[in-house]
């Protein structure tokens, strides 16, 4: 099967799959996702436009590819960064999000391909959930050992519910902490994550966006406030 699957025809195949894939994250950097034309990279490729077909079923099937990848990439991004020697939760958290504002920054049209305004009609697969998961996880377990104050506790009392309700969410928490939908650390854990992801999205997306241009700060300093200000809440 390996043999098979590397002949010159499966090579030739995924050639120009990556390229037809770079040619449309050129266009999406260019213009954006309306910009993405399969017409145009058919011409550029020199090849006719039902045998670009042949190779994505149209233009959201080779959205959905884009987005995968950008998601993959983000939570190696993520999952790459340096913990700290020692352990030490609060410099793990800045580590994960000032890897991913990082990742962010530096190719933007990809960033905004997976969290920017959805196309009229589009539904990305099902898979890119699991895919953003993925890129979150490495905040679960750094949260897992935090203890929230009184203010945060209706905050986690709906994270346990729903930990203890969605089983897809309990394999989530399961495959990066090892804990249970029932033990007390499951809460606290998504609770974390989900606060720091949303206040990680809104710096990132204003960065990205270039709204902070002439405000007087740089997003990682504003990142890095909130960070600490999360990491206090949950006493880490």
């Amino acid at each position: 099967m390996a043999a098979e699957a590397r002949s010159p025809r499966a090579r030739y195949r995924e050639q120009n799959r990556a390229e037809i894939k770079a040619a449309a994250l050129q266009q999406l950097a260019e213009g954006g996702v309306q910009a993405v034309a399969l017409t145009r990279i058919a011409k550029d490729m020199g090849l006719s436009g039902p045998a670009l077909y042949r190779y994505f079923a149209g233009r959201d099937d080779l959205l959905s590819e884009l987005i995968r990848d950008a998601y993959d990439e983000a939570a190696q991004a993520v999952e790459q960064a340096a913990a700290p020697p020692d352990g030490e939760a609060r410099a793990a958290l800045h580590a994960l999000a000032d890897a991913y504002l990082g990742w962010a920054a530096a190719q933007p049209h990809r960033y905004l391909l997976i969290q920017g305004a959805p196309l009229p009609g589009y539904e990305a697969p099902p898979d890119t959930l699991l895919r953003a998961r993925a890129a979150m996880g490495p905040f679960l377990k750094v949260f897992a050992a935090g203890v929230p104050t009184e203010a945060l506790r209706p905050v986690v009392a709906e994270m346990t519910a729903w930990v203890r309700k969605e089983e897809g969410v309990a394999d989530w928490l399961a495959q990066h902490t090892g804990l249970a939908p029932h033990d007390e650390a499951a809460g606290v854990a998504l609770a974390g994550t989900v606060l720091a992801w949303s206040q990680l999205h809104g710096t990132v997306s204003l960065e990205v966006s270039g709204q902070y241009a002439g405000m007087g700060h740089r997003a990682r300093t504003l990142l890095t406030a909130q960070i600490d200000t999360l990491a206090d809440s949950f006493q880490l």
